[in-house]
C-alpha cells in the first residue's frame, strides 16, 4: 500500500515521529529510535550542549543516516526567541525544517497562540518548513495553515501527561478542515492512545515521553510503531457503524431450518 506522509517537500513511509528527551541513557534512546521505525526525530536545539567535555552531543546518538532531524524551539516563550532559535538550528543542522514551539504557560506548557502565529508568519517568510505546536483549536490551526505552515500539530493533552486524546471532537474538526497534514503532538501515553488518535484520521503522531518514560522504552517504541500502523490501517479500512442493539453475525434468515441429520 503506497501510503506516504508528505510534509512540504519531504516524504516519509513512517507516520511516527519520535523525540530525544527523558531517556534513561543515550544508548537506550538510540535503540528505541530503531525499534520505533520512525524516520524523523525532533531535537530541542536549546538542549544541545556544544561544550560537553566528552566532545559528544545529543546529535552523536541520532542515526542521521536513517533519521531526518526536526529541530524544535522548546524553551521559547516569545516569537522573537523562537525565530532566533530556528535560525540557529538551520545553520547548525543545515535544514529548513522546524517544529515551532512558543510556550505561554510554564505549568501546563500550553502554547501561546498569538506568539506562535507571529513566529510562524516570520519563519514561513524566511523560507522555513514550519510545523507548529498549537492547542486543539480549529480556528488557530486554520490561521496557521493560511499563513503557510507545512503541517499543523495540535496537542492531544498537555505535554508529558500521557492522558491520551482528551478532545477527539476538536481533533476530528481540525482534520476535517485542514488541507495540510495534521500531526497530533503531546499527550500520547500508550499504544491504545496512539491507535485511537490515528483512527480519528490524523496523518501522524509525534511522541516522546510515552516512549522514553516507559519501564522498557525499546519495547514501548515497538508497540507504538505497530499501534500507529494499526490505527492508520483501521482508519483507511473504515470502521463498522455503531449500533445500540445487537445485530447477529449469522442472520436467522440465512440459517438452514430443521435439526441436523445424524450420521
Amino acid at each position: 500500500m503506497n501510503d506516504t506522509l508528505t510534509i512540504g517537500n519531504y516524504e516519509f513511509a513512517s507516520r511516527l515521529i519520535v523525540g530525544t528527551g527523558k531517556y534513561p541513557s543515550m544508548e537506550i534512546m538510540r535503540a528505541a529510535h530503531e525499534a520505533s521505525g520512525a524516520e524523523m526525530v525532533t531535537v530541542a536545539i536549546r538542549r544541545i550542549n556544544l561544550d560537553d567535555p566528552t566532545g559528544k552531543t545529543l546529535l552523536d546518538y541520532v542515526d542521521r543516516q536513517r533519521l531526518r532531524v526536526l529541530p524544535n524551539t522548546a524553551g521559547c516563550f516569545n516569537a522573537k526567541d523562537a525565530v532566533l532559535t530556528a535560525q540557529l538550528a538551520r545553520e547548525l543542522l543545515e535544514t529548513d525544517l522546524v517544529k515551532l514551539e512558543v510556550i505561554g504557560d510554564p505549568q501546563t506548557l500550553h502554547p501561546d497562540a498569538c506568539e506562535t502565529l507571529k513566529a510562524a508568519e516570520m519563519l514561513v517568510k524566511d523560507g522555513f518548513t514550519v510545523l507548529p505546536y498549537i492547542g486543539d483549536d480549529p480556528v488557530a490551526c486554520k490561521h496557521l495553515e493560511e499563513i503557510g505552515c507545512a503541517a499543523i500539530m495540535p496537542l492531544a493533552a498537555p505535554i508529558g501527561s500521557g492522558l491520551g486524546v482528551c478532545n477527539p471532537y476538536s481533533i476530528r474538526v481540525i482534520k476535517e478542515r485542514a488541507k495540510v497534514p495534521v500531526i497530533v503532538d503531546a499527550g500520547v501515553g500508550t499504544a491504545s492512545d496512539a491507535a485511537i488518535a490515528m483512527e480519528l484520521g490524523v496523518d501522524a503522531l509525534l511522541m516522546n515521553t510515552g516512549i522514553a518514560a516507559a519501564r522498557d522504552p525499546v519495547a514501548m517504541a515497538d508497540a507504538m510503531r505497530h499501534a500507529v500502523i494499526a490505527g492508520r490501517t483501521a482508519y483507511l479500512a473504515g470502521r463498522m457503524e455503531k449500533r445500540l442493539y445487537a445485530n447477529a453475525s449469522s442472520p436467522m434468515r440465512d440459517l438452514i431450518s430443521g435439526r441436523p441429520e445424524r450420521a
